[in-house]
C-alpha cells in the first residue's frame, strides 16, 4: 500500500513538473541532475536521456561554472524557497553553445532519498531586450528622465537629468529622490507619492502649482514633470519626465509686463488725447477774452497793464503750442501702415524741407549709404528730420554743424548713428531727454518743448527697435537707433 501512494505521489509530481510553463530541473546535493521537464528540453537543446545523470555545471557557462558547486553546498546547509543570484545577471547555455539570460526560483524538496533542490527556470531574454529598448528610449528622451520606485529610490536617470542637476549618474542611482527637491517641500513628497501609487496613471505633478527642483550647486530651477506608472519585474515604478521651464517662466512674465505696459500706455495715450483735446476750448475762450479786453480797454491801460497782457498772451501761446505737441505726440503711430521705405531718398526730402534751416547755421551734413526698409514711412520721417533738426538746434556758438548720418545691418536689424559736433549732453541725462517735456536747457537758450526726443524714442519702439546716446560735452553727440523690419 506504501508503494502505491509513494508511486502515486511520485506520478503526481512528475505530471505538476511537466505541466508547468517553465523550465523545472531537480538537483541533488552532489549537483547531478535528477529529474528535468519537457520545458527544459525546449529551452535548452538537450533530450533529457543527456541531462539525468549528469552535473548541473553543463547548463552553465564555463565563466560561470568553477563557482557553482559551491553554491549548491551553500544552499543545502540552508535550504529555503528563494530566487537565485539576487542582485546578479544570471546566464545559462544551449547545446548549441549560445548563452541566453535567466531568472531561477529555488525550491527545496524532500523526498524518501534526500532533499533535493527544484529549480525552476525562466528564459528572459526578451523582458532584457524590452529593458533595454526601455533603457535607450529614456536615454535618447530631450527631457530629464527619471524611474523611482515605490520607496522613493532612483532606479534610472538618463543623460538629460546628469545635465539639469548636476550630478553624474552614479551619484544618482540609488539615492532618494527627496535630494533633488528643495528642502521646503520634501516633507509633503512622501504623501504625494504614496497617492500616485496607490492609484498609479499618467498625468502632469503638481497641478495649479509651481514646481521647483534643487541642482547639486544648490540652486534651484522651475521644472513641469510628467509621471508615468511602470510595471517591471521588480514591482510598479513612475518614470518623471522634467522639463525646465525657467526660460519660459521669464518670457511669460516678461509678455504679461510688456501687455501690462501696452495697455498702460494706451490708456495713458487715450488720457492724453482726451486731456489735450478738452484743453483747447478753455484755452481759446481765454484767448479770445483777452484779445476783447486789450482792444476795449486798450487806452485806459498804462504801460505796466500792457506789458501784463503781453506776458499772458506769450503764456496763452506756449500752452497752446503744448497742448497741440501732447496731442500730436498721444496720436503718433494711429492709423500707421508699413511700407517700403528708401531711407536715402528721405534724408533728402527732409533737408529738402529745413533747407533754410540748413543755410542759415551752415550746416554741412553727410550721408551714407542708405538700405530700404520695410517701415512707417510717416512716422520714420518725423524721426529724421527730429534727430537732423536737433543736431543743427544744440550747436556750439560760431561753429558750423558738422551732421554725419551712417547705417550698418547688425543681424536681422538695421543701426542708424546720427553724429554732430555740437554742444553735446552730460551721461547724467542720457535717459531723461527721452521722457516727455523734459528740458535741459532753458527757453532763452534753445527753444522748443520737450517733445521731440520722445516721439523719436516711441517712434522707434514702434519699430521694435531701441535708441540710444553717445555723447561728451562740448564735443558733440551721436544719436543711433535700431529698425528691426527690414526689407534689404
Amino acid at each position: 500500500m506504501e508503494n502505491m501512494t509513494s508511486k502515486f505521489t511520485e506520478l503526481t509530481f512528475q505530471l505538476i513538473v511537466e505541466s508547468s510553463p517553465n523550465a523545472i530541473v531537480l538537483v541533488n546535493k552532489e549537483g547531478k541532475i535528477a529529474y528535468v521537464n519537457n520545458q527544459t528540453e525546449k529551452l535548452f537543446g538537450y533530450p533529457r536521456t543527456e541531462l539525468i545523470g549528469g552535473k548541473v555545471e553543463q547548463l552553465i557557462p564555463e565563466r560561470y561554472s568553477k563557482n557553482h558547486q559551491g553554491f549548491v553546498e551553500m544552499f543545502f546547509k540552508t535550504p529555503t524557497v528563494r530566487s537565485m543570484g539576487a542582485g546578479r545577471e544570471l546566464f545559462a547555455i544551449r547545446k548549441d553553445k549560445t548563452e541566453f539570460p535567466i531568472e531561477i526560483g529555488l525550491n527545496p524538496v524532500v523526498t524518501v532519498e534526500g532533499t533535493l533542490v527544484l529549480a525552476s527556470i525562466i528564459d528572459i531574454t526578451e523582458r532584457k531586450k524590452a529593458e533595454q529598448q526601455f533603457k535607450l528610449v529614456v536615454e535618447s528622451a530631450p527631457n530629464a528622465m527619471i524611474l523611482v520606485n515605490s520607496s522613493s529610490q532612483i532606479t534610472l536617470v538618463n543623460n538629460q537629468a546628469e545635465k539639469l542637476f548636476g550630478y553624474s549618474r552614479n551619484e544618482l542611482i540609488g539615492s532618494k529622490l527627496e535630494m533633488l527637491i528643495p528642502e521646503r517641500f520634501r516633507s509633503h513628497h512622501p504623501d504625494y507619492r504614496k497617492a500616485f501609487f496607490q492609484k498609479p496613471q499618467v498625468r502632469s505633478m503638481g497641478m495649479g502649482r509651481d514646481l521647483f527642483g534643487l541642482k547639486k550647486d544648490g540652486t534651484e530651477v522651475q521644472v513641469e514633470i510628467g509621471l508615468n506608472p511602470i510595471e517591471t519585474s521588480e514591482g510598479n515604478m513612475v518614470l518623471a519626465s522634467i522639463i525646465d521651464i525657467t526660460e519660459r517662466k521669464v518670457q511669460e512674465l516678461s509678455l504679461k509686463k510688456q501687455v501690462e505696459l501696452e495697455t498702460k500706455n494706451m490708456e495713458l495715450e487715450q488720457f492724453a488725447y482726451i486731456a489735450s483735446h478738452d484743453l483747447q476750448a478753455p484755452l481759446r475762450t481765454i484767448s479770445n477774452y483777452m484779445q476783447l479786453f486789450e482792444e476795449d480797454y486798450f487806452s485806459l491801460l498804462d504801460s505796466n497793464a500792457h506789458n501784463y497782457l503781453n506776458r499772458v498772451n506769450k503764456a496763452i501761446e506756449r500752452m497752446s503750442a503744448l497742448i497741440k505737441a501732447l496731442l500730436d505726440f498721444s496720436r503718433l503711430g494711429l492709423n500707421r501702415h508699413l511700407s517700403c521705405v528708401a531711407c536715402g531718398k528721405m534724408i533728402s526730402d527732409v533737408c529738402a524741407d529745413i533747407e533754410q534751416t540748413i543755410k542759415d547755421s551752415e550746416a554741412v551734413i553727410e550721408v551714407g549709404e542708405m538700405p530700404s526698409i520695410n517701415a512707417y514711412e510717416v512716422e520714420i520721417r518725423q524721426l529724421f528730420q527730429n534727430l537732423i533738426s536737433n543736431a543743427i538746434k544744440f550747436r556750439k556758438k560760431d561753429v558750423p554743424p558738422l551732421i554725419k548720418i551712417t547705417s550698418e545691418k547688425i543681424k536681422d536689424k538695421w543701426k542708424f548713428s546720427i553724429c554732430d559736433n555740437g554742444i553735446g549732453i552730460e551721461r547724467i541725462h542720457f535717459d531723461r531727454v527721452f521722457f516727455i517735456f523734459q528740458r535741459l536747457n532753458t527757453e532763452d537758450q534753445y527753444e522748443g518743448y520737450g517733445i521731440g526726443l520722445a516721439n523719436c524714442k516711441k517712434i522707434v519702439e514702434l519699430h521694435k527697435g531701441k535708441i540710444g546716446i553717445e555723447s561728451e560735452p562740448g564735443t558733440g553727440t551721436t544719436f543711433y537707433f535700431t529698425i528691426s523690419n527690414f526689407i534689404q
